[in-house]
């Protein structure tokens, strides 16, 4: 059962997303109206109450943003698995100082729950490698917060 814990991100949130972070976002079709998933991992927490997304253009979630604007962020540690549901908008498009075509997305987080099932606690959090060269991957993830910090 998921227990609200928080109205906005605690510290030890906010931290992890200024790292490099996987998390999930999760939206609404536009089309379908059925929820759609996303793995995303440049992500900014400038404060306790808002997210920066960067996301490729032509992503199907900036129209279904546009559309329906509660999304919900999944984020896998530390500990425990957290739901961190707002307002997102996109805000920026393209996201200006990215040498690839982004878009950049504002969530206004509303309320942050611990999802995680009783008794279970997170012991081992995703890891992921990029798989293009990883100069080119360094210089990218570096403009791309250079980006979300300027949102």
């Amino acid at each position: 059962m998921a227990k609200d814990i928080s109205a906005e991100l605690m510290g030890k949130l906010v931290k992890r997303m200024n790292g490099e972070q996987y998390v999930l976002l999760s939206t609404v079709d536009e089309q379908t109206g059925t929820p759609v998933v996303n793995a995303v991992s440049w992500v900014y927490a400038p404060d306790g109450k808002h997210i920066h997304i960067a996301v490729g253009h032509r992503s199907r979630m900036i129209a279904n943003i546009k559309a329906k604007p509660e999304v919900s962020v999944t984020m896998i540690g530390p500990d425990s698995t957290y739901s961190i549901t707002g307002k997102a908008q996109v805000t920026h498009e393209p996201l200006e100082g990215v040498n690839i075509k982004l878009a950049g997305i504002e969530l206004e987080v509303e309320a942050v729950q611990d999802v995680m099932f009783f008794g279970g606690k997170i012991v081992e959090e995703p890891r992921y490698i990029k798989t293009y060269d990883k100069e080119t991957a360094d210089k990218l993830d570096r403009q791309v917060t250079e980006a979300l910090k300027k949102m």
